[in-house]
């Protein structure tokens, strides 16, 4: 969402849990079932956690239907298949939240997860509500996270959340406590790793007294690189995760948009709103989609392949969410992590 209303004993060097606390699920050992064995989809470990993930996450944002942010109407089969595609093409992690399509996002996972035999990892979020009318709030209550992750657990069908996040630090003077409502989670085994998303460094310096923190899930394009001046390098050197949201700039980025196209979007698209998707900045933003195409013909990738490349170059960078409404869809980005970007690709870039 990017706009404010995502049995083993342990080494012996292992850092000590927070507050001395541990969770039930902290000598589990989970085992990574997307993909085959010896399958040489790169991986990297996702900050203090035992979860080894593909440079690719599957994103669910727009697969999540109408809602007051949403991307227009959705064809779930489309979704599914489309997930299909992309665990089948080694991607072992999807990225969903309760928010999108207000709770339908995650019964589309949870399909999806019923009808094949890979096993992802699983992340939602928590911290946004909505009432019986389908109107969104924020809120970081201990009481309302409590009875969020219940609803996940059920509309997943899951015993345990893999990655659980608080989407917004919003409400500001709440923050403290969501974040402790949710290290109690982890250490109740209701979940089993926390990150936060969209948090500035300072509020992240806050928490960590109180949460356990995994990763980070940042907007992070060439269209938004604001994370790349404090952000992230706080991250690489604090050793908490990094996945990225909207590498492809809510699809600009893609290659396949035009004004014309925009001009078609449904208006029930949150992107219509958006001031990326209007003149001034629009035309700057396909000036941009021309130089990656160029880049791309180099790479033979395509132009989306190249702008998820782009963020994937920075070293804090884990991985990188991309959304696909379409199996399709998967084509497109599904060799992002392979594209290595030379220092001349790099210079004609901002």
């Amino acid at each position: 969402m990017a706009t404010a209303i995502e049995q083993t004993a342990p080494p012996a060097d292992e850092a000590e849990p927070l507050n001395g606390k541990r969770s039930p699920l902290d000598d589990v050992r989970f085992v990574d079932n997307a993909g085959e064995e010896g399958s040489q989809v790169e991986k990297r470990a996702l900050g203090n956690s035992i979860f080894e993930i593909t440079r690719l996450g599957l994103g669910t944002w727009a697969i999540g239907g109408p809602w007051r942010y949403g991307w227009g109407q959705q064809d779930d089969s489309d979704s599914i298949r489309a997930i299909h595609k992309g665990l089948d093409g080694g991607i072992n992690w999807i990225d969903t939240a309760p928010a999108y399509g207000l709770g339908h996002a995650e019964e589309v996972v949870a399909k999806a997860l019923r009808q094949t035999e890979h096993k992802p990892y699983v992340f939602t979020k928590c911290g946004i509500v909505w009432d019986v009318n389908g109107n969104p709030s924020q809120t970081l209550r201990k009481a309302s996270i409590q009875r969020e992750v219940e609803e996940s657990l059920r509309r997943l069908n899951v015993e345990a959340i893999d990655l659980y996040q608080v989407h917004w630090p919003i409400p500001e003077g709440e923050i403290d406590e969501g974040c402790a409502a949710v290290e109690e989670l982890r250490t109740a085994g209701k979940i089993r790793y926390a990150g936060v998303s969209n948090f500035s460094v300072s509020q992240m310096e806050k928490v960590r007294g109180s949460l356990e923190i995994t990763s980070l899930q940042p907007p992070y394009s060439l269209m938004q690189p604001e994370v790349e001046k404090e952000i992230l390098p706080y991250c690489h050197a604090q050793g908490i995760g990094v996945i990225n949201y909207s590498p492809m700039g809510s699809g600009l980025l893609s290659g396949t948009m035009t004004h014309e196209r925009i001009d078609t979007l449904p208006p029930d698209d949150w992107r219509r709103q958006n001031d990326n998707f209007k003149d001034p900045k629009l035309s700057k933003n396909l000036a941009l989609v021309e130089v990656l195409r160029d880049i791309a013909g180099r790479h033979e990738c395509s132009v989306a392949e190249a702008a998820i490349a782009w963020t994937l170059h920075n070293p804090a960078v884990t991985g990188a969410i991309v959304g696909v409404r379409h199996p399709d869809q998967v084509d497109g980005v599904i060799r992002a992590s392979e594209i290595e970007l030379t220092e001349e690709d790099l210079r004609l870039l901002p």
